[in-house]
C-alpha cells in the first residue's frame, strides 16, 4: 500500500503493545525450559518457482449479475484468458497464478477493513462462489491467494465493537489500548494520528482510526487469525499476500515502529504454523524499504531452505529501478539494483519482481503511455528471477483513471470498446480510465504485435525455459542503454539483452566457450553471433533478445 494512506489499510501482522505500562508478553508465547516447540517442515514451492502470477481488483475485473461491481463468478467467466489449462493454445495470457486483493466482508470498497473473517463480501458472491473459483482455477493449472489482513480488524467488526464496550470486556486484550495518546505519528512520516480516543481510552490504529490494530500478544487472539489462515487454506486458497509486515510489532514510537526483532519473531511463528498445515502454502509480503531492509524478511535459510519468514517479498527497490531506467534509456540503475539483490538476499530465495501494483500510478501513466517503453518494461519484467506479478490490465496499457484518488490507480477491467466495457451490462462502480476505444482485450486480442500479444508470448517463452524459470541470473551487465546477464539453471544457459534506447545497439558475452545459439525471443534482431567462444546479438530500438546457448 501506499504509505500514509488512510484509504488503504495494510495487511501487517502486528504484535502492538497495551496500556501506558511496560510491554506485556501472553505466557503463552514462552517456550518452557527443556522444551521444543514441533519442527517446522521445509517449504515445498516447486509450483511457486514455475509460476507468474496476476493481481486481481474482484471489484473492477468482471460483473456477472450487472450490479456494476465485479464478482467472483465473473472471475471465474474470464478464467479462460488468464489460462485455458490447455498447453497447445495461444488465445490466454497463460499466468499460473492469481492474487485476489481483499474479499473478505467489508463496508469499504477496497476490503481493508475487515468485519468478518470468515465470509466472503456479499458484492463479490458467496464462499461457495470462492470454492468454486478455486476449484475452476485448478483445473487451468492456475492456483488462487488471498489478501489475509492480520494486522488489524475494520472498527465495525463484533470484536472490536465488544472491546471497546468496556475495560473489562474479555475481548478488550485483543486490541491496543492505553490511558493516553502517546503522540506517534506514522513510523513512515507525517503527523497522521496513531492513537485514536475512544470511550475514555485510547487505542492504535497505525493506518486509521476505521483499522483498530489488533494485538497479537494475546494468545486468543493469536489462535483465532491462525484459525482463519487455515480456514482459507481448507476453502482451497493456496497462500496470503501480507502487507505491510515490517510494521507488526512496535516496541515505541519512531524507530521502535518498524523492522523490529518482535516483528521478525512473529513471522517465524505465523510462517511455521502454515508451514506445518501444509508446505506448499505460498506467502508474499510487502516490505516496501530498501533492499538492505527487505533482505532479513526471508529469514534463517539454514533452518528453513527459502527461509523461516516469508519466503518471498516485493521487489520494491528494482520495481523503481525498472521504471526509472526505461523512462530515461539508462540501465546502470537496473543492473546495480539486480547485483545488489545478489549480494544481500540469501541464496536460494524467491523474490517477487513487479512493476506496479494497486497503490501506484498506473504503469502506462508513468512511462507516458510509450509503446515501446511498456514493451521494454514487460520484457524485463518477464526475464528476471524469482516469481513475476503483473498488475490487471497491465498487459493492456491500461493508464490511471482521471482522479487523483487511488480508485483511479483500480479502474474497471476494459474487455472491449462498449459503454460496458464488457465489464457490466449496468453502470460501472467506477468509470474507465482513459483510452478504452484501444485499451482493451478485444482490441489486441488479434493483434500480434499488441502489447497483450508481447504478454502472452514472453510468458510462453518463459514456461518453456528452465533457465527463465528457475535458473540464477548472474553476470549483470550495463553498457549505456543495454541491459544483460546470464540466466543458468542445471540444463540450460540463457542470454538476455535489453535495448533500453530508441537506437539500435548491440550486446554479447565474453568468451565463456559458447558453442552454439538459438532464439528463444527476439524482436527481429536476426541470429545471434558465436565467435571465439563469445555470443553477440544486434537489438533493435527498445528490442530484447532470449538466447539459448551450449
Amino acid at each position: 500500500m501506499r504509505l500514509g494512506r488512510a484509504v488503504l489499510a495494510p495487511l501487517t501482522l502486528a504484535l502492538v503493545f497495551c496500556s501506558a505500562a511496560p510491554l506485556r508478553r501472553d505466557p503463552g508465547d514462552a517456550v518452557p525450559t527443556g522444551s521444543t516447540r514441533p519442527a517446522s517442515p521445509a517449504w515445498q514451492h516447486d509450483w511457486v518457482r514455475d509460476a507468474v502470477f496476476y493481481q486481481v481488483f474482484v471489484r473492477s475485473f468482471r460483473d456477472s449479475d450487472g450490479d456494476g461491481k465485479g464478482d467472483l463468478r465473473g472471475l471465474v467467466e474470464k478464467l479462460d484468458y488468464l489460462n485455458d489449462g490447455k498447453p497447445e493454445t495461444t488465445a490466454d495470457l497463460g499466468v499460473t497464478g492469481i492474487w485476489l486483493m481483499p474479499v473478505f466482508e467489508s463496508p469499504s470498497y477496497h476490503g481493508y477493513d475487515t468485519v468478518d473473517y470468515e465470509t466472503i463480501e456479499r458484492d463479490y458472491g458467496t464462499n461457495a462462489d470462492f470454492e468454486t473459483l478455486c476449484r475452476e482455477a485448478r483445473k487451468r493449472g492456475i492456483r488462487v491467494i488471498v489478501d489475509l489482513v492480520l494486522n488489524h480488524s475494520g472498527s465495525g467488526h463484533p470484536w472490536f465493537q465488544d472491546a471497546a464496550s468496556s475495560p473489562t470486556s474479555a475481548k478488550r486484550d485483543w486490541y491496543v489500548w492505553r490511558a493516553d495518546d502517546a503522540g506517534w505519528g506514522p513510523p513512515w512520516g507525517g503527523s497522521a494520528p496513531t492513537w485514536h480516543a475512544k470511550n475514555g481510552a485510547f487505542y492504535y490504529g497505525v493506518f486509521w482510526s476505521g483499522m483498530p490494530d489488533l494485538n497479537w500478544r494475546n494468545a486468543a487472539l493469536k489462535e483465532e487469525m491462525k484459525r482463519v489462515a487455515a480456514l482459507w487454506l481448507s476453502r482451497g486458497a493456496s497462500g496470503y499476500r501480507l502487507d505491510a509486515t515490517r510494521y507488526l510489532v512496535e516496541t515505541g514510537g519512531g524507530a521502535g515502529q518498524s523492522d523490529t526483532a518482535e516483528t521478525h519473531a512473529a513471522l517465524r511463528e505465523i510462517s511455521g504454523h502454515l508451514r506445518r498445515i501444509d508446505p506448499a502454502t505460498f506467502l508474499v509480503a510487502e516490505n516496501w524499504t530498501e533492499t538492505r531492509n527487505i533482505a532479513p524478511y526471508f529469514g534463517d535459510t539454514r533452518t528453513v531452505a527459502g527461509g523461516d519468514e516469508m519466503p518471498s517479498n516485493f521487489n520494491f527497490p528494482l520495481a523503481d529501478e525498472i521504471l526509472k531506467g526505461v523512462n530515461r534509456a539508462d540501465a546502470a540503475g537496473i543492473a546495480a539494483k539486480l547485483n545488489e539483490v545478489a549480494q544481500v538476499y540469501p541464496a536460494g530465495v524467491l523474490d517477487a519482481p513487479f512493476l506496479t501494483n494497486h497503490d501506484q500510478v498506473r504503469l502506462a501513466t508513468q512511462l507516458g503511455k510509450s509503446p515501446s517503453k511498456l514493451r521494454n518494461a514487460a520484457a524485463i519484467l518477464l526475464t528476471l528471477q524469482g516469481v513475476p506479478f503483473v498488475y490487471y490490465g497491465e498487459e493492456l496499457g491500461l493508464e490511471n483513471g482521471t482522479t487523483n484518488n487511488d480508485e483511479a490507480k483500480r479502474t474497471p477491467m476494459p474487455w472491449d470498446a462498449s459503454p460496458g466495457g464488457g465489464f457490466t451490462t449496468g453502470t460501472p462502480w467506477f468509470g474507465f480510465a482513459p483510452g478504452q476505444s484501444g485499451v482493451n482485450v478485444a482490441a489486441q486480442t488479434a493483434d500480434g504485435s499488441s502489447l497483450l500479444s508481447r504478454y502472452r508470448n514472453l510468458i510462453r517463452v518463459r514456461a518453456a525455459s528452465e533457465a527463465l524459470r528457475r535458473g540464477d541470473l548472474t553476470s549483470v551487465k550495463s553498457t549505456g542503454a543495454v541491459l544483460s546477464f546470464l540466466r543458468r539453471s542445471a540444463n540450460e544457459r540463457v542470454f538476455v539483452a535489453h535495448n533500453l534506447s530508441d537506437a539500435p545497439q548491440s550486446a554479447g558475452t565474453d568468451a565463456i566457450g559458447i558453442r552454439s545459439a538459438e532464439n528463444l525471443f527476439t524482436d527481429g534482431a536476426g541470429d545471434p553471433l558465436v565467435t571465439g567462444g563469445a555470443l553477440r546479438v544486434s537489438l533493435p530500438p527498445r528490442g530484447s533478445a532470449v538466447v539459448r546457448f551450449r
